[in-house]
């Protein structure tokens, strides 16, 4: 069943359950009432007629005494102990009351009789009869009137419940359609989005504001994150493929050349090996990188400790120092104590310190001040332009010179991925043929001993 459907079932049910429910109430409680009035009536009536009657004359016949105090539609009577009527009266319309069994009884009693034409309100109260005896009168009065009252109150009730029922029930369609129209339209969007393979959106209301538009709102942005993920992943497995095409046609190409003529000629053999050695270096290179860049997917595994900033950095550059031959200023201006990954800080620093060697032929500079961190150079610097597009995987300034140098564009990519996971800012300052600055900078965060997790729970 759709969910319309059960919406409309349910709340149709419901409110015809709820309607039904309060007219009965109603019906049975006045109903209720009604007869309890007459019957409190009715015995005290019948109490009248006691005080009335009670220890007659000889010279009075039963009936006759009993006439004046007839109801007008019902029955008045006097039983004696034993079971004998002394004495009865009844009203035109009830002459078949005459027949009823005569049963004497102690004390007082009040109750609702039901015969097969109508109801009665009956009494018995004691009375002090003739010789002194105990006699028992009873008194019935019809609830003609009030059973006339109570039809016409259930007609009137089924009629309101007919009335409040209709509109309900039309009342809950709509409301199904309300909710189950965007629903709908979020299903057969995803259908086609399925078929088609496009990336489509739900139709969305300005004035609208309520659960469903923020259901609509948050799947359309879950379809432009999609699409954009889409493009991304698209662009960086054509790169990735493109990337790692070049040096295994490089390999290839020597490797057949090795086959047809590296017997014969070894200088061909020595440069064909050094050849296939780089590549296979710079494919080794390559799917590290790609590798790290899809770690994010599994989570960083961030370990924070402290951190002197000033000895931190002083280590890193003397082991980069001694890698690659390249001299390291470091410049402590204000040195701090930050709370971060110390393996994966130093990633960070490696990646700049490299881009560096790679695209500058003086010294690189480290300055530490503050809160931040510069690694600078003074080589062949970044376009204006091109500032914003250096963390795209695989985005090179110049491929030509980037492929002589080594590079694959991913370097920045992963620094700006360590970056986010360390909670750091980078920027990059730059100028063509002046040099470039990247600035790492530290936040609040890192300067408190609380960890990531910690700061976490405290949040949530």
């Amino acid at each position: 069943m759709k969910l319309k459907n059960k919406i409309h079932l349910g709340t149709s049910v419901l409110l015809i359950v709820i309607v039904v429910l309060i007219n009965t109430s109603i019906y049975f409680t006045a109903s209720y009432m009604l007869k309890e009035a007459d019957l409190e009536r009715n015995a005290a009536d019948a109490a009248r007629t006691a005080s009335g009657i009670s220890s007659p004359a000889e010279s009075v016949a039963s009936s006759d005494l009993l006439r004046a105090y007839t109801p007008s539609d019902g029955m008045i009577r006097v039983i004696l102990p034993n079971g004998t009527v002394d004495g009865v009266s009844v009203s035109q319309n009830t002459a078949a009351l005459r027949e009823r069994e005569a049963r004497y009884g102690n004390g007082e009693k009040r109750l609702v009789v039901e015969t097969k034409n109508s109801s009665y309100a009956y009494a018995a109260i004691p009375v002090i009869w003739r010789s002194g005896e105990i006699a028992l009168l009873e008194r019935m009065e019809s609830l003609q009137a009030t059973d006339r009252i109570l039809h016409i109150l259930r007609l009137i009730l089924i009629f309101i419940s007919i009335i409040a029922v209709i509109p309900a029930v039309f009342s809950a369609r709509i409301l199904g359609a309300i909710i189950s129209n965007p629903v709908e339209e979020m299903t057969k969007t995803m259908q086609h989005i399925r078929t088609r393979g496009t990336y489509e959106r739900i139709q969305t209301k300005e004035k609208r504001h309520d659960e469903l538009q923020d259901m609509a709102v948050t799947f359309n942005g879950m379809m432009d994150l999609l699409e954009e993920n889409y493009r991304k992943q698209e662009a960086f497995v054509q790169n990735a493929s493109h990337e790692l095409k070049t040096p295994l046609t490089v390999i290839e190409s020597y490797a057949n050349l090795l086959k047809r003529r590296g017997r014969e000629r070894p200088e061909l053999w020595e440069e064909s090996v050094e050849a296939i050695h780089e590549e296979a270096i710079r494919m080794k290179e390559l799917t590290q990188q790609l590798l790290a860049l899809a770690r994010r997917g599994e989570g960083w595994d961030i370990k924070h400790e402290q951190i002197a900033i000033d000895e931190f950095v002083r280590e890193t550059a003397d082991a980069f120092e001694k890698a690659h031959q390249r001299p390291v200023a470091v410049h402590v201006a204000a040195p701090f104590i930050i709370h971060t990954d110390r393996s994966k800080l130093r990633q960070l620093l490696y990646i700049f310190l490299d881009n560096a060697r790679k695209y500058s032929e003086e010294a690189v500079e480290i300055k530490v001040n503050k809160k931040e961190i510069r690694v600078i150079d003074r080589g062949i610097g970044i376009p204006a332009d091109d500032l914003q597009k250096v963390f795209d995987r695989f985005y090179r300034v110049d491929r030509a010179r980037s492929r002589k140098t080594g590079g694959f564009g991913l370097g920045l990519a992963l620094a700006k991925e360590i970056a986010d996971a360390l909670d750091i800012k980078i920027r990059l300052e730059s100028e063509e043929s002046s040099g470039t600055t990247a600035i790492l900078t530290f936040s609040e965060f890192s300067f408190s001993p609380v960890t990531l997790k910690e700061k976490q729970e405290e949040q949530l």
